[in-house]
């Protein structure tokens, strides 16, 4: 029996009203197996008992966070929580309008007015996700502090141990500069904690071409209580620093969180490699080493 068909009549056995008249499998997901059903409902079946808790998690978040959003944001309606072993625990949500955001999507975009919607949409939506009260989140993840010290220190010794042995010396060399000169100067860890997305960028963020504006947001799988800077390395990153600057009318004292962001977006390529390490992902290893070698 083919795996979409187990899933299928899982599915139907929790859910006999839901009516499937047709079924795509997607299993090239590091953590998921995603079945589109009726090419408008998403299911995401976790591969592994770590990834259970994760999504438990997840759509405890996005219950939680949809009253504070504009935005359309993944609204798990059909839930599968009864029997926690992998292929009998799911979240599913019907499709968001649009497509991921891609970069060459973005470029092709010259309306200044256009530019302005864009940022202001994202701005907008930034700002509600990080003005969330902390509260709000109590019994779902840690709230009552963040050590971002720790957390950097952590990737920064992993680096050293996992990735520095395929590096060049004179990146090694950079690199280490880098982080020491960051986790050396205080005021970098004085902000005050938010809600952040945590993989904010072109294939979670979905555009509209028809309404020529961003249509949601997906995949908060990464939540966390952290540093908002965070989420602005990921537009950093995804389109660059002219389109990020527009953000400043949009979103309050964007310019004191600047230099944390830049040291961000300097660590996603190393986490891509690291995770590759870590996972035995060669395409991701590939792909965040490769400037460094």
């Amino acid at each position: 029996m083919r795996k979409e068909n187990e899933y299928v009549a899982y599915l139907q056995r929790l859910y006999p009203e839901l009516q499937i008249n047709s079924v795509y499998i997607n299993e090239i997901g590091q953590n998921n197996d995603v079945l589109i059903v009726n090419d408008n409902i998403v299911f995401r079946f976790p591969k592994y008992e770590k990834g259970i808790q994760k999504l438990r998690t997840e759509t405890q978040l996005l219950e939680k966070i949809r009253p504070f959003i504009t935005l359309q944001i993944p609204n798990p309606s059909y839930q599968g929580f009864q029997n926690e072993v992998p292929g009998k625990v799911f979240a599913g949500y019907e499709m968001i309008e649009g497509d991921p955001f891609w970069e060459n999507v973005f470029t092709e975009i010259n309306d200044e007015k256009q530019l302005q919607k864009l940022a202001y949409t994202l701005a907008r939506f930034l700002k509600e996700l990080h003005e969330i009260p902390l509260s709000t989140f109590e019994g779902i993840m840690q709230c009552d502090s963040t050590d971002m010290y720790s957390e950097i220190n952590s990737l920064y010794s992993q680096l050293k141990e996992h990735v520095y042995p395929f590096m060049r010396n004179v990146a090694r060399k950079e690199v280490s500069t880098s982080f020491e000169l960051y986790l050396n100067e205080s005021s970098h860890f004085n902000f005050t904690p938010s809600l952040v997305h945590g993989d904010f960028g072109m294939t979670n963020i979905l555009y509209s071409a028809t309404k020529k504006n961003i249509s949601g947001v997906i995949d908060f799988g990464g939540a966390s209580i952290g540093d908002p800077a965070y989420d602005f390395a990921g537009i950093l990153a995804s389109y660059g620093e002219e389109f990020l600057q527009l953000f400043e009318a949009y979103y309050p004292n964007l310019e004191a969180v600047k230099e944390r962001m830049y040291f961000y977006k300097s660590t996603f390529a190393l986490q891509e490699a690291l995770f590759g390490v870590l996972n035995n992902d060669k395409k991701a290893f590939e792909a965040g080493i490769a400037q460094y070698v």
